[in-house]
């Protein structure tokens, strides 16, 4: 189970802020829902998903980590549209040597915070309304954070 961890109204590992009681984890569930109305929203369902996971690095292997970065920064570089990007997910994902995933036990797994220009906390915020907007937003952020 992926969860995050909330101290003093913030998640130790990305940052965002506790909003209406929700933790960041809980915050996504928000907007996984929103997909469900909306298929334009859905469609960029891989930069939700992956921003979120990507600022929580806890919940991968090393290699998982890196695999997911390099899957990330390649379709925001070169545009790929979704289908691709499901086709490349599978190509480097098929026959690996490697857990993507980490084994680690939740309660177990070391987190380390990360100052994010971003978090789902500021889309979730901006609300159903605006949520293409932030998650295209959100995924610039993350991509012009991992160049510098």
């Amino acid at each position: 189970m992926i969860d995050a961890i909330i101290k003093d109204g913030f998640c130790i590992e990305c940052g965002a802020k506790e909003e209406d009681g929700l933790s960041c984890w809980e915050q996504l569930g928000y907007l996984l829902a929103w997909e469900q109305n909306n298929p334009k929203l859905y469609a960029l369902h891989f930069w939700t998903v992956s921003s979120y996971m990507l600022q929580h690095p806890s919940n991968f292997t090393k290699e998982g980590y890196a695999l997911t970065k390099k899957l990330f920064c390649d379709a925001y570089d070169y545009n790929w549209e979704t289908p691709y990007i499901l086709k490349k997910n599978r190509e480097v994902t098929t026959n690996k040597t490697f857990k993507i995933v980490t084994p680690i036990p939740v309660a177990e797994r070391v987190r380390v915070l990360t100052k994010w220009d971003m978090t789902v906390n500021d889309v979730y915020v901006a609300g159903e309304k605006n949520a293409i907007e932030n998650v295209l937003k959100w995924k610039k952020s993350i991509r012009n954070q991992f160049s510098s």
